[in-house]
């Protein structure tokens, strides 16, 4: 019977259509709003010392779910300045190392802001233009393994990680200016799993940018230092296995093999662990590192081959292997006065 009805005594152009989907929408733009004026809050109370703690704790907690934080962590009055003097409050305590596990635990949620701020794209080269990024290498400076400092490294790591997981060559040769290359080498070499993790991906990554590989390969002294510790993780990595810090160590050395004097001088140091089976039963289930190993491999023979020298070095020890490089890169470099030097290290 109501089918019936003339249009006139229609119910819905009276009180509006209820439309589902207009309905959600509604609904997701209330919950949208209301998230952002969380956001609001937590950053305004960032820049009140007595309630800094806890709006520190919050964000890097829900920092995933405020679309636009870092755009609003940037452009708020004084709250870039906060994040940074939480920062540099803990540096007496890096040296004799003193830091307490609150003092890391509140210092690491204003370094996840900051990585919040160095992913986004609005505000990664405002970023980088301050120069924000080295307020945190003091962090990456400090030696002790214990956990509140293992930590802060870590954390330090993610914010330079965010930065070079975009392909930018700006970030790669702000970092190259910097110190950037030593301190994750020295991560690389004492950090822990994670942390040799997350900065061997950092050389990896500067070094897949045309910018990162020639400033490593242009002298003998940058392709040392980057050799001996990716040979040294190797070794160690023989005995604990890691499939994925292996990865992004095949990947760097596979990288090196783009540059016909860091091939060159790979025939004499790249290690053999690499060349034989020692890793097959870690690799397993990764075929792409495989397909990486066996094009290094392939990469390092092929540029023997078009060498007169042999392609095996007779010599068993690393370090001296890396010598013999130092002396192949020094004389490509026509640095006659270096390259004797080198020999009788």
């Amino acid at each position: 019977m109501m089918a019936n009805l003339p249009q006139l005594f229609s119910l819905n152009p009276l009180f509006g259509s209820l439309n589902p989907t207009s309905a959600g929408a509604n609904v997701a733009q209330a919950n949208k709003d209301r998230k952002m004026a969380s956001a609001e809050q937590l950053v305004l109370e960032l820049c009140n010392p007595d309630l800094r703690e806890n709006a520190l704790l919050d964000l890097s907690k829900k920092r995933e779910i405020f679309q636009d934080l870092a755009p609003l962590l940037w452009n708020s009055f004084g709250t870039i300045a906060a994040l940074l003097q939480e920062i540099v409050s803990i540096y007496p305590v890096l040296s004799p190392p003193t830091l307490t596990p609150g003092a890391s635990n509140r210092v690491c949620n204003a370094l996840a802001l900051l990585q919040c701020v160095a992913s986004h794209p609005e505000t990664r080269t405002l970023f980088l233009n301050a120069h924000i990024p080295l307020y945190l290498y003091p962090f990456l400076n400090t030696t002790s393994k214990t956990r509140p400092f293992e930590y802060l490294r870590l954390t330090s790591l993610g914010v330079i990680g965010a930065l070079v997981k975009v392909d930018d060559t700006e970030v790669i040769s702000f970092l190259l200016s910097t110190e950037i290359i030593p301190l994750c080498l020295r991560t690389m070499e004492m950090g822990s799993e994670l942390s040799k993790t997350v900065a061997t991906f950092i050389v990896q990554k500067i070094l897949l940018d045309d910018v990162g590989l020639h400033y490593i390969c242009a002298t003998a002294e940058r392709f040392f230092a980057v050799g001996r510790v990716l040979g040294t993780m190797v070794q160690s990595l023989a005995e604990q296995p890691s499939p994925r810090l292996l990865k992004h160590i095949i990947r760097c050395y596979l990288r090196l093999t783009d540059s016909p004097r860091a091939c060159e001088a790979l025939r004499n140091c790249l290690p053999e662990m690499l060349r034989d089976s020692t890793f097959n039963i870690c690799l397993h289930d990764d075929p792409t590192t495989k397909r990486w190993l066996q094009q290094l491999v392939l990469n390092v023979a092929a540029g023997c081959r078009s060498s007169t020298a042999h392609c095996r070095p007779s010599i068993a020890d690393s370090s001296q292997c890396f010598l013999v490089s130092k002396f192949v890169l020094a004389v490509q470099d026509n640095d006659v006065d270096k390259a004797p030097k080198i020999l009788v290290e």
